[in-house]
């Protein structure tokens, strides 16, 4: 519709062009084909502009995605090798005489800190076993309902709802 009507502007122009002189015509004849092709290049140029906006906006998102998944990555490869250090703390505080008072506060500060970017123990005593969660190490014949978890040997963690590291867990047949 918009180049409807500077078609329609144009023609009337051209009518009232009729009475000027040849040379003067050519001229504006000149300017009018000089201002249709600006008109295209300035389409064009929009156009293009607009292409790069939308390709600059969804580079930034791409790159926003990138930056998450590498920090995952790199959180998850922390916490991976921060594990056998809480499984160090669990061995002391059980093993020890005292009652590990001084281990319990260490490892409760420290699972403050991993829970607060994501990491979650397993629970797994009691639970039914689940491939996906538990790996069994050792099954067992007992009065209880079988395929249940009955001991834990290692703690399994979850890292933002995703397996870490699955439990080593003993199971009721």
């Amino acid at each position: 519709m918009k180049d409807d009507k500077k078609e329609s502007e144009i023609s009337y122009e051209e009518e009232k062009d009729e009475g000027l002189t040849g040379d003067i015509k050519k001229k504006l004849e000149k300017l009018k084909e000089d201002l249709r092709q600006c008109q295209k290049e300035k389409q064009d140029n929009l156009a293009g502009w607009q292409r790069s906006q939308a390709d600059f906006v969804n580079y930034r998102r791409r790159q926003e995605e990138q930056m998450g998944e590498w920090s995952k990555m790199f959180g998850e490869g922390l916490l991976r090798d921060i594990l056998p250090v809480l499984d160090t703390l669990d061995a002391s505080i059980s093993n020890s005489q005292d009652g590990g008072d001084g281990f319990k506060m260490i490892r409760d500060q420290l699972m403050k800190i991993l829970n607060q970017h994501g990491l979650a123990e397993m629970k797994t005593i009691g639970e039914k076993f689940d491939h996906n969660f538990h790996e069994a190490v050792e099954t067992l014949e007992l009065e209880e309902e079988g395929g249940q978890v009955v001991e834990e040997v290692q703690k399994g963690y979850l890292l933002n709802g995703k397996v870490l590291r699955p439990a080593k867990v003993k199971v009721s047949k």
